[in-house]
This record gives structure tokens, C-alpha cells and sequence, in this order.
């Protein structure tokens, strides 16, 4: 299958591209900058985009835009996310278009497993509603997310709901933003650390894309590990895997002045998924089910996110 993947430079698309190829397919990358194995496009830039993919003449599509800075600012959300929200808009419907007209079939994308409403028990599988009144900053987000979900479902593709990204060249990387704020003591466990994370290794996110490519499946599915775990409980770990000071407690006010709405949130409202209809529909398993083993790997540098 000649696979189109947009976004192969980021945390996904480093360990999806030998992924691919070591499974037969011919890939070709999608990049505003020259290089070998790409095609020239901004994906805002519907002409040139329509050039580079009728240029590839993919079989399918994988849709990895995105443009988070390595830092985010929970206060200013909504602004570092602004490109990030045109790319999963505008670029979605310039990419599907100029897929379409490619004769590409198939497409697959990247969307968020920490979007569900929080008003709900236990981990959310993908029938759950996404945030019904999200924080301010995360609005003009989750607006993004969910036309680039309606996009993909109407194209008959997948949406692949990753949770808590890490791996290499991700903020939990040992050398990425989060872990050097929590080395530094600055991560604290705010309003009791009730957010419950559900993570996701770049390795298993990338080998739920090749399992994707070769399913039927139409609409979203939780590609997370096997085991949500709550704030409180995987942030002190954490720093005890760094030798790093142990997280101090802020009260939600307080941390409101410092980290706003969303942050606030981040630490303290959200809610696990559910791998169980991934498993199932894509006949797919993490290697890492385990948040503790895969942080364990990736700090130790026994993981390189594209072996299989």
C-alpha cells in the first residue's frame, strides 16, 4: 500500500515511519521542507497541497499535523494551540480533499483520549460525550478536535484517540519540558491530583496506525495503555524515578492564579479511557499496558519507540 503519512516529524510519525516500511508499505512524508522519501506542501496552502498528494498518489492517508510547542502555557492555551486548531481544521479538509481527488481510500488520524466530558464513572470508552463545557482556554481545542473527528468519520476513517503522549522528542521524554519541571521540584499535585491519566507510548500509538491501515473501522478509538492511573498516584513515581523532590500539594485556588482554568483541570478533572473497542476492532495490544514500564524504559533510554 502507498501510504501518505502528514506529519511524520512529530513524537507519532518518527515511530511510525520505520514502522511501515518494515511491513511492505511504500511510505512517502509530507513536509513544508525538502527531503529525501517527502513531497513539499503546507497543508494551509490547499493548492500546493493538492500538488504534493496528487504528486504521492497515496493508496491512504495518515493525519499527524500538528504544532505544539515544546512548552506549553496552560494560561495561554488557546494561543499555542492556534496553528495546532487551523491544522486540524482548515489542513484537514485541504488534506481529505486533495486525498479524495488522489483516489487515496483510506485515511487515519490523530485525535485526543483526555477530551471526555469528566462527568462519568470509571475510564470512558469512545460512546462517552466529549467535554460538554470545557475550560476556556481548551474550547477553541476541543472545536478543533471535534470537526476534525467529524471530517474523518464522514471520509469513512479512523480516529485514533491517543492519551498522555510519551516517547522520544515528547514533554516526558527524559529530556523533554515535563520531566525537567518535575527534576526541578516546579510540578505540584494540585487540588488532591484527581485528573486520571491515560497514557500512550509513541510505539503503540504508531502500531495502532499500521493496524488501522489494514481495518475497516469508521470513527474514533482509544489507542491508551491498559492502566488509567490518577495524578496523585503517578506523579510522586515519577519523581521518585528522577530522584527528584517529592510533588508538593496546591490548593486549586491558588493554583488557579498561576496555571488558569485549564491547568487547573489538567491536574484535577480529567478522565481515563478505555482500550477495550481498540483491542477488539484492530486486533491490537501496547507494549507498554503499563504506564510505570514504559516510563521505566523510556528514562533508562531502553526504549527507542520504533522496534517491534
Amino acid at each position: 500500500m502507498r501510504v501518505l503519512v502528514a506529519g511524520a516529524t512529530g513524537v507519532v510519525g518518527r515511530a511510525l515511519l520505520p514502522l511501515l516500511t518494515s511491513v511492505g508499505h511504500e511510505v512517502t512524508a509530507l513536509s513544508r521542507t525538502p527531503r529525501q522519501g517527502t513531497v513539499v506542501a503546507d497543508a494551509l496552502d490547499r493548492s500546493a497541497l493538492h500538488r504534493a498528494v496528487r504528486e504521492a498518489a497515496p493508496d491512504a492517508v495518515v493525519h499527524l499535523l500538528t504544532a505544539i510547542p515544546a512548552e506549553v502555557n496552560p494560561r495561554r492555551l488557546a494561543r499555542d494551540f492556534a496553528l495546532t486548531n487551523r491544522l486540524r481544521t482548515e489542513g484537514t479538509r485541504n488534506l481529505y480533499e486533495a486525498a479524495r481527488d488522489a483516489g487515496a481510500t483510506k485515511v487515519v488520524a490523530q485525535g485526543l483520549a483526555y477530551a471526555y466530558d469528566p462527568e462519568g464513572e470509571g475510564p470512558a470508552t469512545e460512546d462517552a460525550p466529549l467535554w460538554r463545557r470545557p475550560p476556556r482556554q481548551f474550547a477553541p481545542v476541543l472545536a478543533a478536535l471535534r470537526e476534525l473527528e467529524e471530517r474523518t468519520t464522514d471520509a469513512g476513517g479512523t480516529v485514533l484517540r491517543l492519551g498522555h503522549l510519551y516517547g522520544p522528542g515528547s514533554s516526558y521524554a527524559a529530556d523533554g519540558s515535563f520531566v525537567r519541571q518535575v527534576r526541578a521540584g516546579k510540578v505540584p499535585l494540585v487540588g488532591g491530583g484527581g485528573s486520571v491519566f491515560s497514557f500512550t507510548h509513541a510505539h503503540d500509538a504508531a502500531t495502532a496506525v499500521v493496524a488501522a491501515l489494514d481495518k475497516p473501522h469508521t470513527g474514533p478509538l482509544n489507542i491508551v495503555d491498559d492502566t488509567p492511573v490518577p495524578l496523585r498516584d503517578w506523579l510522586p513515581e515519577l519523581a521518585r524515578m528522577l530522584d527528584a523532590p517529592a510533588p508538593k500539594a496546591a490548593p486549586a485556588v491558588l493554583a488557579r492564579m498561576a496555571v488558569g482554568g485549564w491547568g487547573v483541570a489538567f491536574m484535577s478533572k480529567l478522565r481515563g479511557a478505555d482500550n477495550a473497542r481498540a483491542r477488539l476492532s484492530l486486533d491490537w495490544r501496547p507494549r507498554y499496558p503499563v504506564w510505570r514500564e514504559g516510563f521505566a524504559a523510556e528514562l533508562n533510554g531502553t526504549s527507542d519507540g520504533t522496534q517491534g
